[in-house]
């Protein structure tokens, strides 16, 4: 009898939270990533109270979060006059049992390779090694078919494989070769920081202008004690109605003045949005792109997750915490049903359908889509955001997609642990 090994096609935030999952219930696996140095890449993203209850669980507190991020204290939108159309504390100030955190992406995904490594070793993570496909073996073994940075190939067979690797997953691409295209609709979006004040609560994430036309600005670290300055993340938003008419190309620096002009006014006494952008060091130009929902994410011993399962809009700021939520329900599975295919079933049968409807309703704008009402009703211009839409409706509005989401704040606090406390998986029956 041989034990289990899972492999992970990926070392991204998912992938990475799999193998520190798995390491934590006893299942030996393997982290295959494709390229030859992880670097701190990206900006800000948001890990909701569900996630952050994960990384807790996994012994990655809040000492180790505030090093990467900072707690968020309030969720608001405001109209292009500059009023509020919506507000809500987040986190432990919502009365959830955990923060939420916003995070520089990159120093996140840093941390969890870090910490994955010291407690599983450096063997078990192999930088430039691509996962191009698999093969499904009459024992009931998978083989990974693997390409390496310098051109070689090689295979390896373990027990499962995770397919976490990214939107453009070839593990997906076998799974669902008549997949459609990845999906563009039209909204491009231009990424930066930029060491300044923090506004509003000092940790506020806010959603500023129009449905078609919006800012996002939030803060990703604490301030600097002498200064008062942080690195406040900003996401700057145009929908054209002529999608065909944009370059859709993957994340990729651009020139400020490319862009900034859209922005030109948006300037209040408590905010000036052409000196935040210029402020920035560097700033990327991307589509906001998903896939459409897929029937299934198992082929036998073979699963999805993360992005390559589900990637959708990021207007819900839950991409990465639905990652960090499919590893630690797939460790669950595995826990219930053992290291085969059947825990993979269970996995699917839990996440597909219900995580397919959260790709669709971010489409929609997820929370965003208040603005979507607002330009509806009154164009966006108001005094007095009850006049347009009555706080009841904002309220109901907001805690659909909440527990759409999956941080529901009673449902979230009453629920018990994904992954008990010192739980292991049996491998005794392994073959």
């Amino acid at each position: 009898m041989t034990k289990p090994l899972v492999m992970i096609a990926g070392g991204g935030i998912g992938g990475l939270s799999v193998a520190l999952t798995l390491q934590q219930i006893g299942v030996p696996c393997v982290v295959f990533e494709a390229v030859r140095e992880l670097k701190p890449l990206g900006v800000g993203i948001n890990l909701q109270p569900n996630a952050v209850r994960e990384l807790y669980d996994l012994g990655i507190g809040a000492d180790v979060l505030d090093r990467v991020g900072v707690p968020a204290k309030e969720w608001a939108l405001v109209g292009l006059n500059g009023n509020d159309i919506y507000s809500e504390p987040r986190g432990e100030l919502a009365g959830y049992d955990w923060p939420q955190y916003a995070v520089h992406r990159g120093k996140l995904h840093m941390m969890l390779h870090d910490t994955f490594v010291a407690r599983a070793g450096a063997d078990a993570v192999r930088l430039g090694h691509r996962v191009t496909g698999y093969r499904k073996n009459s024992d009931g073994s998978v083989t990974a078919l693997i390409e390496r940075a310098d051109g070689t190939t090689t295979e390896e067979t373990g027990t499962l494989l995770v397919g976490a690797d990214g939107i453009h997953s070839a593990i997906r691409a076998q799974m669902h070769p008549d997949q459609p295209p990845i999906h563009w609709g039209g909204a491009v979006m231009w990424r930066g920081t930029t060491q300044t004040t923090p506004i509003r609560t000092g940790s506020s994430f806010v959603g500023l202008g129009t449905h078609k036309h919006r800012m996002v600005i939030y803060p990703i670290s604490h301030p600097d004690p002498d200064t008062g300055l942080a690195q406040v993340n900003w996401i700057a938003e145009v929908t054209y109605d002529d999608p065909a008419a944009r370059d859709s190309g993957w994340f990729k620096p651009v020139e400020i003045d490319d862009f900034a002009h859209h922005f030109d006014g948006w300037e209040w006494d408590w905010l000036n949005v052409p000196d935040l952008i210029r402020g920035a060091e560097v700033a990327y130009e991307n589509p906001m792109i998903d896939r459409d929902p897929v029937s299934t994410w198992q082929d036998g011993p073979v699963v999805l997750m993360g992005d390559s399962a589900h990637a959708m809009y990021p207007t819900g700021s839950n991409g990465a915490s639905q990652a960090v939520i499919d590893a630690r329900v797939l460790g669950a599975c595995l826990l219930e049903h053992g290291v085969r295919p059947e825990a993979l079933a269970a996995f699917d049968a839990k996440l597909c359908g219900p995580i397919s409807e959260v790709i669709l309703r971010n489409r929609g704008a997820g929370p965003f889509g208040l603005l979507n009402m607002v330009d509806d009703r009154c164009g966006g211009e108001f005094e007095n955001i009850d006049d347009v839409i009555p706080p009841d409706e904002r309220a109901a509005f907001m805690k659909a997609y909440q527990a759409a989401a999956g941080f529901a704040k009673e449902a979230l606090n009453a629920a018990p642990a994904t992954i008990p406390a010192g739980a292991k998986v049996s491998l005794v029956e392994e073959a």
